[in-house]
């Protein structure tokens, strides 16, 4: 199955007027089956929080879960648990929710610009795998060298042999700091494609405060969608389930391109919420 949605759902231009935040979820599951929960690589979710996004959202939604930022290397400051082992459980315990009513589509652990192909990083990506047990993962990198010329099929190798779903991504060629797109599933079951938009100029450049508002400014063109349709079927050869998320919401654009790409694939979903506008 094809599951299309994007990152997060509470800016999108989906909601009626005056919808109040706590609501949004429910109408968002009227439109896709998935979504990337992104509060989680800020702070460790309490139970209350999980308990609430399932119970707003029909059988068949997935969560695909961002990795708390302290798992990635991307805290700044003190990390608010006494140990890596502390950190790690808490993370995992804030997933029972989500495993328990079936709706964990996988965490993505995504690693930053700095995270590049070496030693001692390859060991704690295994180390990363080793805490996380049988709880479905992905790996997005953003450090180019993973998947240069003497890395490229050493990199896919061990995520399949050590059972990292792959995330690929379309993004800014933007030097070290971006990767290709790299189209080869490492997992049988699940593969994930993250939609980042194109915009080169605001990748790599933190040239003033809202750098990262205007980082994914992008909206993709009908051509665009149409080479991704392809790579997408293509992806469905290795890979049974295919999760498409669209992160290029700086200017509003991901939730339209998210359903330009369902209706280019003609697919029609069955079992989405009912819409909150329908119930009047």
């Amino acid at each position: 199955m094809i599951y299309i949605g994007v990152t997060g759902w509470g800016d999108h231009d989906l909601y009626p007027a005056g919808m109040a935040s706590r609501d949004k979820l429910k109408e968002y599951a009227a439109h896709f089956p998935t979504v990337e929960v992104d509060a989680s690589f800020y702070a460790v979710q309490p139970a209350r929080n999980v308990e609430k996004w399932v119970k707003d959202t029909p059988a068949g939604f997935r969560f695909v879960v961002k990795a708390y930022q302290g798992m990635t290397g991307h805290q700044r400051g003190e990390i608010p648990f006494s140990s890596k082992e502390e950190m790690f459980q808490a993370f995992k315990q804030s997933l029972i929710p989500f495993v328990d009513s079936g709706k964990l589509a996988m965490v993505l652990f995504q690693f930053p610009p700095w995270f590049d192909c070496r030693k001692e990083h390859v060991a704690y990506l295994r180390y990363c795998r080793e805490k996380m047990e049988n709880y479905p993962i992905a790996l997005e990198f953003r450090n180019q060298s993973w998947f240069s010329a003497g890395f490229r099929e050493q990199t896919l190798r061990f995520m399949e042999v050590e059972g990292w779903i792959h995330s690929i991504c379309d993004e800014p060629q933007a030097g070290e700091g971006s990767i290709p797109v790299v189209l080869q599933a490492t997992h049988k079951e699940k593969t994930l494609v993250r939609m980042h938009g194109r915009n080169t100029a605001a990748w790599m450049k933190p040239n003033g405060k809202n750098w990262r508002e205007v980082r994914y400014l992008y909206k993709y063109s009908q051509e665009e969608l149409e080479e991704w349709k392809a790579r997408i079927q293509q992806l469905q050869q290795e890979s049974k389930d295919i999760f498409v998320l669209f992160n290029n919401n700086s200017g509003g654009d991901a939730a339209g391109n998210a359903k330009d790409l369902i209706q280019l694939l003609n697919i029609k979903y069955e079992g989405l919420a009912a819409r909150q506008l329908d119930l009047f």
